[in-house]
C-alpha cells in the first residue's frame, strides 16, 4: 500500500485548517493543537517545518503565530508533499538517476517513470483550497478531469 507518513498527514491537516480561516489569520501552536486535536509538541514541530518550507510565515510577539504565505488556491498538493515528504517517487528509479542499483538492466523503469509523472501531474492539479472545500460532485469531477490532463512539468 502506498501511503504518506503520519507527520505529512498532520502537516496537511494543519495547512487545511489555516486555509479554512480568513486570509491573513495568524494562529499559534496551542490554538492549532486545540482546533485540530493534534498533540501540541507535534503541532509545534510541524509548524516550524512548514515555515521552513516557506508555506507558513511565523510572526513573533504577543499576537504571534503563523499564517499562510500564499493563498490556498496558489498551493498545490504536489508542493505540500514536496515540502513534507521530499517529493513524489513511487519507486527508486522515479526519484532520478542513480537511485536504483538495477536501473541499467530494468525493463520496467520507463513505465514506472510514466506512472510517477501521471501521479505527480494529478497532485499538481489539486490545490490546498480544494482540500478544504466540500466534496461537491462538480468539484470532484473537475479534479478528476484535471488529473487526466498531462503534468505541467515532466519530472
Amino acid at each position: 500500500m502506498l501511503r504518506i507518513s503520519k507527520l505529512t498527514d498532520y502537516g496537511i491537516v494543519l495547512l487545511a485548517r489555516f486555509a479554512a480561516e480568513p486570509p491573513g489569520t495568524t494562529l499559534n501552536a496551542r490554538e492549532m493543537s486545540e482546533a485540530t486535536g493534534l498533540p501540541l509538541p507535534v503541532v509545534s514541530k510541524m509548524l516550524k517545518t512548514l515555515a521552513g518550507a516557506e508555506l507558513l510565515r511565523s510572526q513573533r510577539g504577543a499576537k504571534g503565530g503563523y499564517h499562510l504565505m500564499r493563498a490556498p488556491e496558489a498551493v498545490t498538493v504536489a508542493e505540500l508533499l514536496d515540502a513534507l515528504e521530499g517529493g513524489v517517487a513511487l519507486m527508486d528509479c522515479t526519484a532520478g538517476p542513480g537511485h536504483c542499483e538495477q536501473e541499467q538492466n530494468c525493463n520496467v523503469r520507463e513505465p514506472w517513470q510514466r506512472i510517477n509523472r501521471a501521479v505527480l501531474g494529478a497532485l499538481e492539479t489539486v490545490t490546498l483550497a480544494e482540500l478544504v472545500q466540500p466534496n461537491t460532485p462538480s468539484n470532484l469531477i473537475d479534479i478528476q478531469l484535471r488529473a487526466d490532463a498531462p503534468p505541467s512539468d515532466a519530472r
